[in-house]
């Protein structure tokens, strides 16, 4: 076999319907549209989720909970892993920059620390938010943290 004599599958493809192109076509006269109403005219567009009269989908299900609009989320740093990265991307002040530079968050991304598992070196930390086992943790190993805004 070689490169020009492959082909599609047999059934793989099919003609275009060619519509508006006579009554030899099968597909003349109204074009496949119907006779007269709004959807056989020029510039028909029915509304977007309109589902013929039946019920529309976002009625039909039920709605539950609350989306509070002022949640504030915030990535997660734990203490735990702190020696990990500092050892991996050589950081020793864990600053939104430096976190960006190094790809571990995003551009607009606030950072909370979090008290979750031992922190053995001394480290500087600029961060959004903080708990108090996460502060304590930090003033205990002699480093310093910064809420920054």
């Amino acid at each position: 076999m070689k490169l020009h004599e492959l082909r599609p599958a047999k059934g793989a493809t099919h003609k275009d319907k060619r519509i508006g192109r006579g009554d030899g076509s099968g597909h003349g006269g109204t074009s496949g549209k119907g006779t007269k109403g709004g959807q056989s005219r020029a510039g028909y567009k029915s509304k977007m989720a309109h589902e013929g009269g039946q019920m529309p989908i976002q009625r039909r299900v039920p709605k539950r909970g609350f989306k509070n609009p002022h949640r504030v989320e915030y990535k997660v740093l734990n203490i735990g892993q702190v020696d990990h990265l500092a050892e991996k991307y050589g950081i020793t002040e864990f600053s939104p920059e430096n976190l960006y530079i190094n790809n571990l968050i995003g551009q607009t991304d606030l950072i909370k620390l979090l008290g979750n598992g031992e922190l053995k070196g001394k480290f500087t930390f600029k961060v959004n938010a903080a708990s108090d086992k996460a502060k304590q943790a930090v003033e205990a190993a002699g480093g310093t943290i910064e809420i920054v805004k």
